[in-house]
């Protein structure tokens, strides 16, 4: 009887992912990714949520933000005086943003679902002061889209928040820009955007310049207390687990501890998918059906 509810949530959750929003990723490819496996959490961040279900919400729906923006060149000049120190992980201990290191992105965490980072606080002390005062930011980061820049379609896996972006250092030109859900935003300094990022979305940098923002996950407001209880709850206890340091003297998540294993892994199953494409769907879809398995299996019992 458990087994027939588990496989049911799964299958409605994986559904009501693929099918959210205009934009989708193919079946095959919405099936692994990370944002299926957090599907039926999810369903109750959305379903329970204040917010529209849209892909972006004008930035003063969110007040609480309003000293950001205020703030924006404080913050630029503190981004860009560290700005050597904007850059892609120095191994693998980013599973979030791995791929997108591969493209040229960059980042420099300020916080993640925690406490502020330590060397945050020591290289841009003015932000992270300003950050510490607005209890639903997240997480936030300097992020940088260097020129030329590409990354594709893909859902981010977590619904409890939603994003926000505020210009920092742009080229200010429609060449710049990110879509999300088929409607499309170019930044601009000192100018803010907040999209729900568990819709399809993808940016691009076509211009000369550069691309530095903050980046920000703010928690999303729920109908009851109940729910936004959760929701604060699983951010600090789940999400916080995907950590990811700055440097040494920033603490690693247990997702990003060990990460570097599955990456192994995962390095030696591009490699067979370069010499046996079929022998790789095989042992890809095996392995699904084992980790099913392993889920179902004790309910079975």
């Amino acid at each position: 009887m458990y087994a027939i509810i588990i496989v049911t949530i799964f299958v409605i959750s994986l559904l009501y992912t693929y099918f959210r929003g205009k934009e989708r990723l193919k079946l095959s490819r919405q099936l692994f990714d990370h944002s299926t496996f957090l599907g039926p959490v999810n369903m109750f961040m959305t379903g329970f949520s204040r917010l529209p279900a849209q892909p972006f919400y004008p930035v003063e729906d969110f007040p609480e933000l309003k000293p950001l923006q205020d703030n924006w060149q404080i913050i630029r000049d503190e981004a860009i005086a560290l700005q050597s120190q904007i850059k892609a992980a120095s191994s693998n201990n980013d599973a979030g943003f791995n791929t997108f290191f591969k493209r040229g992105w960059k980042r420099f965490y300020l916080k993640w679902y925690q406490d502020s980072h330590p060397s945050a606080q020591q290289l841009c002390p003015k932000t992270v002061a300003i950050l510490e005062k607005i209890p639903s930011v997240k997480a936030a980061m300097f992020a940088e889209l260097p020129s030329g820049s590409y990354l594709g379609k893909h859902r981010d896996p977590y619904a409890g928040s939603v994003r926000y972006h505020l210009g920092l250092s742009t080229p200010n030109s429609d060449e710049c820009f990110i879509e999300v859900d088929q409607e499309r935003y170019s930044w601009r300094d000192g100018e803010a955007t907040v999209f729900d990022e568990t819709y399809v979305h993808w940016a691009q940098n076509k211009a000369e310049q550069t691309r530095i923002i903050l980046f920000c996950d703010i928690e999303r407001p729920m109908k009851w207390q109940w729910a936004q209880n959760f929701n604060h709850w699983f951010g600090r206890n789940v999400m916080s687990a995907s950590a990811s340091p700055n440097d040494a003297q920033d603490q690693t998540g247990f997702i990003n501890r060990i990460f570097k294993y599955f990456y192994a892994i995962h390095a030696k199953g591009r490699e067979l998918k370069a010499k046996n494409r079929r022998m790789y769907y095989l042992i890809k879809w095996i392995l699904f059906l084992v980790i099913i398995g392993a889920i179902l299996l004790p309910s079975l019992l």
